[in-house]
């Protein structure tokens, strides 16, 4: 089973994102993660300063990826 550091990884990849290119999709749904935090999320497993990724981010990172890539919501009125 795949966990949220490998889904994000695999996301990374496939867009071709770099560290700044994640930040920036974070800010659209208003979530804010240092350079560094995000950094330690992408080490290997047994690095002394890997990171899980919990749930909150990835939700965040999903939500900002649609936003990023089909631009905002239209407004309903």
């Amino acid at each position: 089973m795949l966990s949220n550091n490998d889904i994000l990884k695999k996301l990374r990849v496939a867009h071709k994102l770099r560290d700044d290119d994640i930040i920036a999709i974070l800010k659209l749904v208003d979530f804010e993660i240092t350079k560094g935090a995000l950094g330690d999320m992408f080490r290997s497993e047994d690095h002394a300063n890997y990171q899980e990724a919990g749930d909150q981010i990835l939700r965040n990172f999903l939500n900002g990826l649609i936003i990023h890539l089909r631009g905002p919501r239209p407004d309903k009125r």
